[in-house]
Parts: C-alpha cells; structure tokens; sequence
C-alpha cells in the first residue's frame, strides 16, 4: 500500500477524483491538459534535480537540527534590533492561529472587520507614541519606511522649490547605516541627492527640501532637535525623524516638536528579532498629507444601517489601480507583525509600555555608573538604552571581545574602536552583573555585583515625555490573559480566512500553509537571532539560506539569487535597481525606458517609477494575449531609451501565450533586459522557468507560489534570481562592507519566514512541486469549464485552455440585470467563501484562482454557490425579484438584520443567509453590512478615538 506523502496532503486532489474532472474539461488525461496550455518550446526537458523529498518527520528532525546550530547567544548590539518578549498568549492566539496568519489583505471589508480593528488598534498605538495625528498599519521595514519618507518630501516639494531645483536630500550622519544604505539606493535613481553631516553644523540652501534624523541617534544619543527642526521649517524644508517607538514612552515625540514625518521599527513591541526580519515598521506624518502617505491606512466608516465599522480608507492609492502614479510601491506590508504588535501595546497598556519602558532606561543608567568606576567612558550625553563607550587605555578592542564571546555575549563594535551596549526588554539583573563582570576583567578591575537595578532616570526634564498616551478604553481592559485571549476570540470570530474556506483570489495564490511549515517558526533558535550577530553564531541560518538559494536557483533555471528584498514589490524594484546598476556598468546608463504589457501585474509601474524609469504600455489583442506587433514596433521604435521588459507569465490574464520567447528575442535585441515577474510562478515550477524561457531576472512571491502565508497582508518575501551576468550587482549590506543595491534594514531580509519556504520545497521534492503545478492548471480549468455556460470566460489562451487562474465576465450580467462583479462578491460572503479578484485587471470581471490545495468537494460547492448566485440574477432579469430589493444588491447580511425583530425585505430571511444547504453546516455570521466607502475617505478616522459626531 502506497504511503501519503507530504505532496499527496498539500494537493487537494486525488487519483479517483481525476477521470470526472478531466471529462468535464475535455482532455483524456492531465498529462494532455499541461501540453495543451503550457507552449511546447519552453518547457522543461528534464524533471528538476532537487533532493528527494523528505516526509513530514524527516524535516521536522532536519529543521530543528539547524535551528540548533545557531548559538544563542546574549546581544546587546542594537542598531534597529533588540530582543523582545513576545507575550504567550499573543504568540499562540495569533502568530501561530492560521485565522490570523492565512487571511487576506482586507480589501472586503464586511469580511475583515476582525483584522481591521487590530490594524488600528495599531495606528493608534503609533499616532498615540509620536503625537501624529494620521499613522499608516504599517511598512516593510525601518530601512525602506526610511526611503518612503525621502519620496513622499521629494513629491511634497513646493512648485518654486521644483522650479529651483530642490533635490537635495540632508541625512544626519548618525543614523543607522543600514538605513542610510537604503536611503541612497531608493532615492538616488528618483533624482535626488544625499547629502549627509552633522545636523549641528547644517547650513541650509534653496537646494536642500527635506533632513531626515534619528532619535536616539545611531549611537544612542537622545539629541534636541527643537531647534534644528524650526530653522528647517523657516528654510522650507520637511523633517522625517526615525524615532524608536518604545523610547518614545519616555521622550518628548517628535510631533510634539514639529516633525512632518515619522517612522521607524516597531519591532521591540513584542516581535522577535528573526535574524533580521519580519517586524513592522511604522510611518507617521501630519492630516494634510494623507494622500502623499504610503501604504495602507484603516479608517472608520458606518454600513447601510448606521453601524460603526473599520475599512481600508483611500484605497485608490493602491498601486495595482493608480499604476505609474501610486505613492509607492508598498504592496506587502507586515499585517501580521503590525497586529501583534497592536496586541501587544493592548496586552500592556500605558502603564506597562511605560513600565518596560522604565525598566530598559533604568537599566542602562545603572550599568553605565558601574562601567564608569571601572574606567570606561561614557560618549552620549544622554541615552535611553544605549551607551557608547570609549575603552581605556589598557583594554583593546580585540581583548573585550574575545572575553565577551567567551561568555556568549555579543556587544557592538564601532570602527573607530568605541564599544556600544544597547540594553532591552530582556535584560535582567543577572545580565548586567555579567556585563559589568566582562568589562571588569578586561579592564583587570575586581568586579562589584550589583543587587538591584535603582529606579534613576538620566534624562533631562525638557526632553522627557508630559502627555499621555494608549488612553482609548481597548489598551485599558485586557491586561489579563484571560480577557486578553477573548478578546483575540472576539476579533478573530469576524474575519474569513483560509481556516474557513477557499480564498479564490486570482493572482494571489491563496494555497495551503502547512503546519508543518509553520510549526518550526516557533523555536527559539529562529526566532531570538540578531542579525549582525558573527556568521559563526548563525550557521543554522546560514545553511538554510544557502540550501534555499540553491533551490531557488534551480526552480529559476537562473545562476545567481538574493533574498533581502521582503515584499513582492520590493522584488520587482530590486529586479530593476540590478538592471539599472547593469545597464550602468556597460556605458548604457542612458536607458530610461521599461516596457509594460497591459496585461502585467498591477505593481510594475509602480516599481519601475520608483527605480527611477519611466514607463511605455504595449498593447494587448483581443484574445488578451501581448499585441506583438505593437511591442515590436515601440522597442524598435526606442530601442536605445529601452531599459527592460516588464512582463508577467503566465500573463495576469490567465494564459500562457505562445509568443513569450519572440517577445524575449525582441527586447534583447534592443540591448534591453527581460524582467519577468514572478506573481505567478505557481503555474511555472517544474514544467518552465525563467531561465528557459529567456528572461534576465525575475521576482519570486515567497507568499504566494511557495506557502508562506499572507498574513492579513504581509509577511511576504520578494527573492530575485538572475542570469549570471546580473551577479554583481545583486544586493549588498553595509554590514557586510558592502552596500550595493541594499533594499532592506537586514542582510536577508524577512529571514525569520524563510524556513516555510525551505519547508515546502523540501516537503514537497520534485515531484511533489511538479503535481502542485499541473493541479493548479487542473482546477483552473475544471472551474472554467463548470462556469463558462453561465457567466462566460474572458481570456483563453491559444487552444483554449486557460492557466492557473481565469477571469470571469460580469460586464453582461450588468447590462442586462444592473448587478455588478461587486454585488456577487459581496453576495458570495452569504454564501461563506472571500471574493475573487475583483474588477482587476480587467474592470467589470471577477478573476479566479483556485490553487492546488482546494479538494474537488470544496471546488464544486463554490461552483455551486456561483451558480446559486447565477440563478439569483436571473431572478432579478426576469423580474422573479425586484431589482431594488433582492438577496444581491442587499449582500451580504449581517447576523444582527438576520435575527432582528424586523424584516423588511421582499424575500425571506432563509434565502438571505441560508441560500444553500451546505452554509448551514459551516455558516459564516457577517458582522456588518455592506460598508459606506465614501463616508470613510470624506472623513478620515485612522485612530481609534475617531467620531463621526
């Protein structure tokens, strides 16, 4: 008897469930469907030469046996990191809740209410700290917020200042250097220019429209920048401050005296270091620029009822939509790590964040008076958690080392010789004894043990914090474990995720995150690793790293990889920025061109203006296949400006077109790159690659084709792999000596996420990976031809078939009935399922993607519910039911109209929430109705002290 693999429980369908599904496609055997959709030239020869697939035990033992590689060691390096303790109940309730970790981004709002209120339980903890009145739920990272905030100043420039030519950037020298790296790869291709120095000696010029700052600076000074802050004003320029949020429980906050701009990690709340990554950053600024800002922001609106409820406010500013001219291309945020960290500040209240707050400053004080009777200079004048020291004479740098490590410590070491302690969370009484017994030994003083940490503070009293903060009643009531937990409970009841149902978002690839994947994320040994910490402390991580590099290289059929780029987006910048450092390299620097087929993924535009491009759109044809024609005619037509080709494959119209290696000769013999973005190399792995096919460099989804979940909206992870020419100008870090390219705050990124990957990848084998592919096209096709009577399928590709996902047609249905592709999606909550993709990237249309996870049962009762749906709107055409009152334009019903003592619609309560048997056994109960879109972005409530009254 056959024993289940790991493959056999990912994918959905079985053996005996292929013979009616291929019947209904019309294909004899899958083997046939895959020739059939996939073009013969560029398919694979051989199966890919990865290792065999090890069972679910096997990379259980595997995992943890590198996890235990790594040294944990103590680690007070700081720079934008420090060890946390991530509150128990947060850590299972919601780290490890697939709920919390398999939803989508909340572009549904009736189905999200959960997540939503979470993320702005977050905003406000990050408007309440800086004293900003308008915060984001979140960015990828300090480093990257970093370089949004030089943007949003760059596009803020008053018109004289644009006339004048006002490109100057001011960076103070003590800022972290991983976030000035990134600042100079993100801002320099924009046009602007760095200029850094001490803030003190500043003079300003009509060229200088914005200074970006640190408070504690990069050496753990807390400066007053009061002063500073008014001059830059009177100059006309913005000011964006890296603040740490959890100093802020004690320092004046940077809106209090006069900031436009402020950002920075909130790692410290509650989030484990993971090596570098995923954590939270924030960004904060003033009300009048709420459209210039960033990422995603959640506001309050009211549903049709009156009902106070939570939404993505602005969504227009997403770039999939405003394309080229988006603020950003922020796509993936950190919803995850943002929500625990709201969570956490939830857990603690004010009094506790001051508490911890208290206890890191209080500590750091007291350690600094015991170094300094042991001959050890203090550098900062004042401090939070972090003292420079500058070593006597008698103690080298090598020697504190050497006896640091000795005692599993890790301190860091500037270049200059100073020696930096950054004090935490975590740090105990026992942990400064240790410290102080480590600096007495190299200073060959007799060490004196301390027997408590005094409550002194050392700041002084006009910079120290008056005003509150966390006052709204939810950071006041769950500071038990008990309420804490149902309260979770509560928010998690409203939100549809994968635990629920299928998620048939098209181009996001909402497939299985395995347990077995996700399981190892919770051990110690990923989960408490700074990321500066020496390679050696870190073998675990390394090999992990370098094993995923190796797949990814061999999925990619490419020769070089990086994994520092921690969003999708972020890939495909990075995928540009390697081209543009390329093109440099070879005298071609002058190249300033990408071209974008219509039917790429709606991130490219954005990412090519943010590299520094500008952007061309071919056309696509009638059948949404790329118009080769057109691409031909407009690369020829600028072939010396033509930088790349940014082009999707599968397209994001669903189909494998035929003529992608033509499209790649063309561009190349333009001498332009091919980038080929990698949202949905879920159709690819095992039967094609890139490296096939003939582009130069492409992005990977690490969330969407290879299992990391989504995380309400990030974690994500955005691998590049390239050609061997690209190679050497994949990213650097300045930590590494080498900040070349840098896209993040860490080396590689989000790499506390990457052992799902990893997981995957080895779980499933070759194989494995190969079935994932071929039944995703299955499925795809199988709801394509159960749907394609009914509502009718867009785009096929040259024989018919469609790839991994498809595009249902909805623009009759409301010529014909006044429904709209909205009104089913909102239906479809009734019913228990998330929307598809709606009205993108074709307006008036639903995409679908199924994945390989869903099982044919699941499959066919969402078909039943679209065809439920179908015959509801046939009702309404044929005036069975009125086209003012019906189930559709109504959707979805919340539980508080179903069991009210009124009802007041034409059809019965049954029809509206138990439109099919099958919702009785696993109904979903709405919490709201459909919301009010306008009302949020009219009024803008981002806090949760927000009133319409």
């Amino acid at each position: 008897m056959k024993t289940r693999t790991f493959a056999d429980r990912h994918v959905g369908i079985s053996d005996k469930d292929l013979p009616a599904m291929l019947e209904k496609i019309g294909v004899k055997t899958l083997d046939e469907l895959i020739d059939r959709t996939i073009p013969s030239q560029i398919r694979l020869k051989t199966p890919l030469p990865l290792a065999p697939a090890m069972s679910e035990r096997e990379f259980s033992m595997h995992i943890a046996s590198l996890a235990a590689m790594n040294k944990l060691y103590k680690s007070y390096i700081g720079t934008g990191w420090y060890d946390t303790v991530t509150p128990a109940v947060i850590q299972r309730n919601v780290f490890e809740n697939p709920v919390w970790y398999t939803s989508y981004t909340p572009y549904q709002t009736e189905i999200s209410q959960g997540r939503l209120e979470a993320l702005l339980n977050f905003q406000t903890v990050v408007s309440d700290l800086t004293a900003m009145p308008l915060a984001n739920c979140s960015l990828l990272d300090e480093a990257t917020a970093a370089a949004e905030a030089a943007t949003m100043m760059f596009g803020l420039r008053s018109r004289a200042q644009q006339k004048a030519g006002a490109t100057t950037l001011f960076v103070d020298e003590e800022i972290f250097p991983q976030v000035l790296a990134v600042i100079h790869t993100r801002a320099i291709p924009q046009g602007m220019q760095i200029k850094t120095g001490s803030y003190k000696d500043l003079k300003f010029t009509p060229d200088i429209f914005g200074c970006i700052i640190q408070y504690p600076n990069n050496s753990g000074n807390v400066e007053d920048y009061r002063e500073f802050t008014s001059r830059a004003h009177e100059a006309g320029c913005k000011v964006a401050v890296d603040a740490d949020i959890l100093a802020l429980a004690l320092l004046m906050p940077p809106g209090e005296w006069g900031a436009d701009i402020v950002f920075g990690s909130t790692q410290r709340l509650g989030i484990p270091m993971f090596y570098g990554g995923p954590s939270a950053a924030y960004f904060a600024t003033r009300d009048e620029y709420k459209r210039n800002m960033p990422g995603r922001i959640i506001g309050l609106s009211k549903d049709k009822y009156g009902h106070i409820c939570y939404r993505m406010a602005l969504q227009t500013r997403e770039q999939h939509i405003k394309r080229e001219k988006a603020t950003s291309n922020i796509c993936t945020a950190q919803a995850l790590l943002a929500t625990m960290s709201g969570f956490y500040a939830v857990y603690h209240g004010a009094e506790g964040i001051r508490s911890i707050a208290e206890h890191i400053h209080f500590t750091a004080v007291t350690l600094n008076k015991q170094l300094a009777h042991l001959g050890y200079k203090q550098l900062n004048k004042c401090f939070f958690d972090t003292l420079r020291l500058q070593l006597p004479a008698q103690v080298s740098t090598e020697k504190l080392r050497t006896i640091a490590l000795s005692k599993e410590v890790n301190l860091r070491y500037f270049d200059n010789g100073d020696v930096g302690v950054s004090v935490d969370e975590t740090t105990t009484l026992a942990d400064v004894n240790l410290l102080i017994a480590i600096f007495s030994i190299a200073a060959e003083k007799p060490v004196h043990e301390i027997n408590e940490i005094p409550e002194t503070a050392a700041l002084p009293r006009d910079l120290q914090r008056t005003s509150g903060y966390l006052t709204h009643e939810v950071f006041c009531k769950y500071h038990t474990e008990t309420e804490m937990m149902r309260y979770i409970k509560r928010l998690e009841r409203k939100d549809i995720s994968l635990a629920h149902s299928m998620i048939s978002l098209g181009s996001c690839t909402m497939k299985l995150n395995a347990a077995s994947e996700m399981i190892p994320l919770s051990n110690a040994g990923w989960m408490n690793i700074h990321p500066l910490v020496p390679e050696d402390q870190a073998q675990g991580y390394q090999t992990l790293i370098s094993n995923l590099s190796e797949q990814l290289k061999t999925i990619t059929g490419f020769a070089g990889v990086t994994l520092q780029p921690n969003s999708g987006a972020a890939g495909e910048y990075t995928g540009l920025r390697i081209i543009r450092s390329y093109l440099e390299s070879i005298g071609e620097g002058h190249r300033h061109l990408i071209l974008i087929p219509a039917s790429a993924h709606g991130t490219n535009p954005a990412s090519a203006v943010q590299a520094g491009y500008e952007t061309l759109t071919c056309a696509c044809d009638e059948h949404g296949n790329v118009d080769v024609e057109d691409l031909r005619a407009k690369a020829e037509a600028h072939k010396n400006e033509l930088a790349a080709l940014m082009i999707t494959y599968p397209s994001t119209h669903g189909i494998f077109e035929a003529d992608i290696k033509e499209i790649c000769e063309i561009i190349h013999a333009c001498g332009a790159q091919v980038y080929m973005d990698g949202a949905n190399m879920n159709a690819q792995v095992g039967l094609t690659n890139p490296g096939t096919i003939g582009a130069d460099v492409c992005h990977l989804n690490l969330h969407k084709t290879f299992a990391s979940p989504h995380g309400g909206g990030g974690p994500g992870v955005g691998p590049v792999c390239v050609a061997q020419h690209l190679i050497p100008f994949l990213p650097g870090h300045a930590a590494m000596g080498n900040p070349q390219n840098e896209v993040a705050a860490a080396p590689y990124g989000s790499a506390g996420i990457l052992p799902i990957t990893y997981g995957y990848i080895c779980m499933m084998g070759t194989e494995g990976l190969e079935k994932a592919t071929k039944t995703a096209i299955l499925n795809a096709n199988y709801l394509a031809a159960r749907l394609k009577d009914t509502y009718g399928i867009v785009y096929r590709g040259t024989n018919g078939f469609v790839g991994h996902e498809m595009i249902l047609e909805c623009r009759k249905i409301h010529e014909e009935s006044g429904i709209t592709e909205n009104d089913i999606a909102k239906r479809l909550m009734d019913y228990g399922y998330h929307a598809p993709t709606l009205s993108f990237p074709v307006h008036g249309t639903l995409m679908i993607e199924p994945t390989e996870s869903e099982s044919l049962a699941e499959l066919d009762n969402f078909v039943d519910a679209m065809l439920c749906i179908w015959n509801e709107i046939e009702e309404i055409k044929n005036g069975d039911a009125s086209k003012e009152d019906n189930v559709l334009v109504n959707a979805p019903h919340p539980e508080y109209e179903a069991v009210g003592n009124q009802w007041q619609h034409m059809y019965s309560r049954e029809k509206a929430v138990y439109p099919m048997e099958s919702v009785r056994e696993n109904k979903f109960w709405i919490n709201v109705a459909r919301v009010d879109n306008t009302l949020g972005d009219r009024k803008l409530l981002p806090t949760r002290y927000g009133s319409f009254e």
